[in-house]
């Protein structure tokens, strides 16, 4: 892989860990440093992560009574405490993190069954873009919080635990919740002395290093400091590659006082080399042509790889400031003030394998052009959130509340790159395979379909497109309350009312021999929205561990985000709509369930079912080629199980399952004989929503100390859209079934340090993570294995 990184950053890393292996011995460890608290030192989790020597890791918290409690959600809008609030919410922990050994949020989401990620297209490409409940919820990620725009890969060395919040959350997120959302609530200073390294070197050119060090600062003030560098090529995917380095600086004063302030710095650095997968059936003969499989995956090689090493990139840089101030008016109220400022850069060329047109048959073999997708978008946010938290009570009812406004402004700028061959010949038109030299055959634009070479010399030129831009601000006011009625009966109520505001200015522009003619700027005027969305629930409670509930829940899309994800400024529709300000998308869901804690709060078992329709999809509705209407509707009904804690003092799990059954219920017509016939389509199920998901990680602490486990994860087979033509709905495409099995081992060499062994795809299975159903299908990475050394001083 190409060593990019400055060699400062890995020299300066390592130096690092070398400095803390001394400081770890006992010979040299400062006499007066005290022994961090259970939950302080961020270790990647072995059996020395632990709330006390004999009960093995610990996946909730100790208070300050030394009693157990469950974990809980860090945002002040959840009102009450996680088992007696009326919807599904899995807590991802610190421990479980690092010892499944993720490094990315789609490795950690892995672990809540009912996620799924989406192949490339849409508004953020090559960007996070999990599915939650069948809907698209890319747009709907947060940090400590706050909505974190602008497309990325995020990355795991600063989170403290994951919070997925299943199902329509408007009240909690505003704009766009209808699946539900994802919070990552950051690692943040602490009035204790501690240092956490990781050393990790593995197969595939593998190696990690990470440092989270927390200095006190006398008795009420703290440092933290976290620092990442890793690279790595991807298991089974030839050259794809990646290196980053990150940084986390956090400061704290006030800690244990009426006023804590903290401010806080992130940074993300990421290159890499990007995979769009292999194509579909389609690459050969178009959407009619036969099929290999029934998936309609193209029978190639999975560690097949159709891009350019010497042409295809992708930056990811993120940096945000971040600055938090909370104050205890008294013993039952406090108020507190968030202010975000970040910029984001996703820059990227991708080979697109299906994107090239259709393969040509030549001399006995199939010949393809590259085609290319890209972007620059580079995404400033502004953000402000202020809220007011109490109890009070009236009469005999006690309100746990939170009332609170927030605040944003988003600058995206897209821009996309032409790519222009200057050594190339016309391909795949004009072959000559007779001549055995690449300049003859189209150089690196063209490849073989069943035998890609990623080496190919280009040689060309990359110009970057005129800049459009949309500007968005949203206005948000909120109201929480949990009204505990009686000893056994809560009622639970969330209302939200937003104002969503976008323009924007587009840049027309055609090219010529990969130059950028600039033409017409048009100014997209303003549009805005204002939608209010509720929560309501209502919880008994048979003990005070356990709770039974029923709930309803609203979300509303504004139409510049197209299924989750950014797509400018403008609002209007297509056809009959074409002068009509679009109205939001609206969901709604239905949910009953149970949460219960088990064993002095050890585990916590939960079970839900719930039906959500999302409904005023525009879409084409009567024979001419304008008729439309906002009457689109899908379903998503199921069942999800959670499981989450030790078993036993030795034995612990975390995981679920859920079942979906995804309809879409109206779609669009098409025109037969100049008469509207319904969507062939309807009645099937929706992309990126597997009817069955399954996971279940597990450790076992052997001897005091060796433990063992490991993680099995099932998902059955995904569509992933639908190819059209003359084979109508015969042309589905899907990722079939798969399970996966990870390994894990951790030996504790001394009370400070240990070894933690890590293998990914341990039966190095091959099978398809995501497939978008009209260009390419994404294979999952190989088997791979790491092993680090974990200290803790």
């Amino acid at each position: 892989m190409s060593d990019s990184r400055p060699a400062s950053i890995r020299a300066l890393l390592f130096a690092s860990t070398a400095a803390g292996m001394l400081c770890a011995s006992p010979a040299l460890a400062a006499p007066e440093s005290p022994e961090p608290a259970p939950e302080a030192a961020s270790i990647p989790a072995t059996s020395i992560v632990s709330d006390d020597a004999q009960d093995g890791p610990w996946l909730g918290t100790i208070d300050v009574d030394g009693r157990r409690t469950a974990r809980q959600p860090v945002s002040p809008e959840f009102v009450a405490p996680l088992v007696d609030t009326p919807r599904a919410v899995t807590i991802i922990p610190r421990q479980i993190i690092e010892q499944t050994g993720a490094t990315s949020l789609q490795d950690i989401l892995r672990t809540s069954p009912g996620i799924t990620f989406g192949a490339g297209e849409g508004g953020q490409p090559l960007a996070d873009r999990p599915f939650i409940r069948g809907q698209s919820s890319g747009n709907n990620i947060f940090v400590d919080g706050i909505r974190d725009s602008g497309g990325q890969q995020r990355e795991v060395f600063n989170l403290e635990q994951v919070e997925v919040i299943k199902g329509p959350d408007a009240v909690y997120s505003g704009r766009g919740s209808g699946g539900g959302s994802i919070n990552l609530s950051s690692k943040s200073p602490r009035p204790e002395r501690f240092t956490g390294i990781s050393a990790g070197v593995g197969t595939d050119g593998y190696w990690r290093g990470t440092i989270d060090q927390n200095w006190n600062l006398g008795q009420t003030a703290a440092v933290r400091f976290n620092l990442l560098g890793t690279e790595a090529d991807v298991a089974g995917r030839g050259p794809v590659s990646y290196d980053t380095w990150g940084a986390a600086l956090s400061l704290a004063a006030g800690l244990g006082t009426d006023t804590t302030a903290v401010a806080s710095y992130y940074h993300l650095d990421s290159q890499q080399l990007p995979d769009y997968g292999i194509p579909l059936y389609t690459k050969l003969a178009g959407a009619t042509g036969p099929r290999a499989n029934a998936s309609g995956i193209l029978d190639v090689d999975y560690d097949s790889f159709y891009g350019l090493e010497g042409r295809d990139f992708l930056n990811n840089t993120v940096d945000t400031f971040t600055f938090e101030i909370k104050h205890r008016i008294n013993d039952s109220l406090s108020i507190r003030n968030v202010s975000r400022y970040s910029e984001t850069l996703n820059d990227y060329l991708v080979t697109n394998p299906g994107d090239g047109g259709t393969a040509q048959l030549i001399g006995g073999e199939y010949w393809m052009k590259r085609g290319t997708k890209s972007r620059w978008n580079p995404a400033i946010t502004l953000a402000n959130v202020t809220d007011l938290t109490g109890t009070v009570s009236t009469g005999p009812v006690r309100h746990s509340f939170n009332l609170g406004a927030e605040f944003t402004r988003e600058t995206n700028r897209n821009a996309s790159y032409s790519v222009f061959g200057t050594t190339t010949s016309a391909c795949p038109a004009g072959f000559v395979i007779a001549a055995a030299t690449l300049a003859t055959v189209g150089g690196g634009d063209c490849t073989r379909v069943y035998d890609p070479n990623p080496g190919d010399p280009w040689a060309g030129v990359i110009n970057r497109s005129p800049t459009s831009t949309t500007f968005t601000e949203t206005a948000g006011v909120y109201a929480f309350d949990s009204l505990s009625l009686n000893d056994r009966l809560i009622a639970n109520l969330g209302i939200r009312w937003d104002r969503y505001t976008t323009r924007g200015t587009n840049a027309a522009a055609t090219q010529a021999a990969g130059v950028w003619i600039p033409g017409a700027i048009t100014v997209v005027p303003e549009q805005d929205w204002d939608f209010v969305n509720y929560q309501a629930g209502l919880v008994f409670k048979p003990t005070p561990e356990s709770s039974l509930y029923a709930s309803w829940s609203t979300a509303s899309t504004p139409p510049t985000i197209s299924a989750g994800d950014q797509n400018g400024a403008g609002g209007l529709g297509t056809g009959s709509l074409s002068t009509t300000v679009l109205d939001p998308e609206d969901t709604e869901s239905y949910e009953v369930g149970a949460k219960i804690n088990l064993f002095d709060n050890r585990l916590a078992l939960s079970g839900a079912a719930f039906h959500l329709t999302r409904r005023n999809a525009a879409i084409l509705v009567g024979p001419s080629a304008t008729d439309f209407q906002q009457v689109g509707e899908v379903r998503v009904q199921g069942i999800e199980l959670g499981i989450s804690g030790n078993i036993t003092p030795a034995w612990q799990v975390f995981g679920g399952y859920t079942w979906m059954d995804s309809e879409l219920v109206r779609g669009a017509v098409t025109i037969v004989d100049g008469r509207p016939v319904p969507s062939a389509f309807e009645g099937d199920p929706l992309a990126n929503t597997p009817e069955h998901s399954a996971s279940l990680f597990t450790t076992y602490r052997v001897t005091r100390p060796l433990s063992v486990g490991g993680g099995i994860y099932y998902v059955s087979r995904s569509f992933g859209g639908n190819q059209g033509g003359a084979g109508g709905g015969a042309n589905r495409i899907f990722a079939p079934e798969y399970t996966r099995i990870d390994l894990f081992a951790a030996y504790d060499l001394t009370e400070r340090a240990s070894l933690q062994l890590n293998v990914q795809n341990a039966g190095d299975a091959d099978y398809i993570l995501r497939t978008n159903g009209v260009h390419h299908a994404d294979p999952a990475p190989a088997r791979s294995a790491t092993l680090a050394l974990n200290l803790r001083f």
